[in-house]
């Protein structure tokens, strides 16, 4: 059995926990990271690489509420669900619904632009600093609407996040083909987010960000944490082979946070979005920028050599097995738009860790603030990691935070 001590334990080395014990690191607080995997893997590697600051809307909305059962049952919809875990899914499946009414959904929607703010900036200073600034693209991003109809539907909806500060355009069919000239010919048009910037190699970034914390001191454990205990000065972290007492312990474990915040006080109803992708290796992109197909529920993302189709959600628990049909769905989807594309050179699957409200878990542990809870952002981990590392700095340095912590924290539930 091996004893550590350290004065930090960042349990979780996804974005946000690179990010949180990179931040804290460069601080000057002696950090251990945990987790089994390589650091920045898992949905960190294989997300659609959008910094989505324009992500304003909740996944919960009143449009959705009505289209629920519709959209749960069909195997093809953008948010489905594996059927054999509907019963486990029911209680969050009830704070969904409820998080969707109108009230709900717009005090959601502001606290997501609350803390998407900034999100651009915060990557850019992220990227200078572990020296990724070349992976990050500044081209923006592009909503496609297929037809006439949805682009009326789509202008409404931007008007809402107009509102609450996001920046958008509306493009014409005409206008995106000379914006786009690789996409066959989209009758609606298209929203143009200008600010969103892009990560054209995610994996890369995720190990730039691992090296600088090295780099910084932070130490990365292969062991994943079973239990924690809290004790008169700090926290043991349980794990096989190990014990580690901490003074401070960041929970930022992403879709297995669950268990390890219930031991620690805390019952958060998070459950687990499997996300997709599929890859076709090419040495010249289709596209110039991310662009979302809004009725397929998916990106087309011009990665560094390889055009990555990625997105949909799939409620389905943590250790089911990879969905063929929803893999196949990606490729369809893909070749709907681009008919050439031949067999995919590789596809994955991950776990996003989903809470009903769609806001992340932030702040300080009701049972006491030696644990700090960072995790739950959905599909905006990567999005918001250099804004949580800020905001968990903060609080381990005494410090009030630049933001209202009160719709974030674990105690809202």
């Amino acid at each position: 059995m091996r004893h550590v001590t350290t004065e930090i334990a960042v349990i979780g080395a996804g974005v946000i926990g690179l990010t949180v014990a990179l931040r804290l690191a460069k601080d000057g607080r002696q950090v251990v990271l945990l987790d089994p995997g390589t650091p920045g893997s898992g949905a960190s590697y294989g997300n659609a690489g959008t910094i989505a600051d324009y992500a304003v809307m909740p996944v919960g909305t009143p449009e959705v509420l009505r289209s629920l059962p519709s959209l749960l049952l069909d195997r093809n919809s953008p948010l489905a669900i594996r059927r054999a875990a509907l019963p486990a899914l029911m209680p969050w499946l009830a704070r969904f619904a409820r998080q969707s009414l109108p009230g709900p959904a717009r005090r959601n929607a502001g606290a997501l632009a609350a803390l998407l703010a900034g999100a651009g900036a915060g990557w850019e200073a992220l990227a200078t600093e572990v020296g990724g600034g070349t992976i990050l693209q500044r081209r923006g991003c592009l909503y496609l609407y297929e037809t006439p109809a949805t682009f009326r539907a789509g202008s409404d909806d931007m008007t809402r996040r107009r509102s609450l500060g996001v920046r958008v355009e509306m493009v014409t069919p005409d206008a995106l083909a000379a914006m786009e000239p690789g996409l066959p010919s989209v009758a609606g048009g298209a929203a143009f987010f200008p600010d969103a910037v892009f990560l054209d190699d995610p994996g890369k970034m995720m190990a730039l960000i691992a090296a600088a914390t090295s780099a910084a001191g932070g130490e990365h454990l292969a062991v994943r944490a079973d239990r924690l205990e809290r004790q008169v000065d700090g926290v043991t972290v349980h794990a096989p082979g190990l014990r580690l007492h901490a003074r401070r312990v960041v929970l930022a474990a992403g879709a297995h946070s669950r268990a390890l915040a219930a031991q620690a006080g805390d019952r958060v109803p998070l459950d687990t979005e499997r996300g997709y992708h599929v890859e076709w290796d090419m040495a010249a992109p289709r596209l110039s920028r991310p662009a979302c197909p809004t009725a397929r529920g998916f990106y087309l993302c011009p990665m560094a050599g390889r055009l990555r189709v990625a997105g949909t959600v799939e409620l389905g628990g943590l250790t089911a097995p990879p969905s063929p049909h929803r893999i196949a769905r990606l490729v369809d989807g893909a070749r709907a738009i681009f008919p050439d594309l031949g067999p995919p050179s590789r596809d994955w699957m991950g776990l996003r860790p989903s809470v009903p409200d769609s806001l992340p878990v932030i702040g300080p542990s009701r049972g006491g603030a030696e644990v700090i809870h960072a995790f739950g952002h959905g599909h905006l981990g990567v999005t918001l990691a250099p804004a949580t590392a800020r905001i968990v700095a903060a609080l381990v340095a005494g410090r009030v935070p630049d933001i209202a912590l009160s719709p974030y924290r674990p105690a809202r539930f």
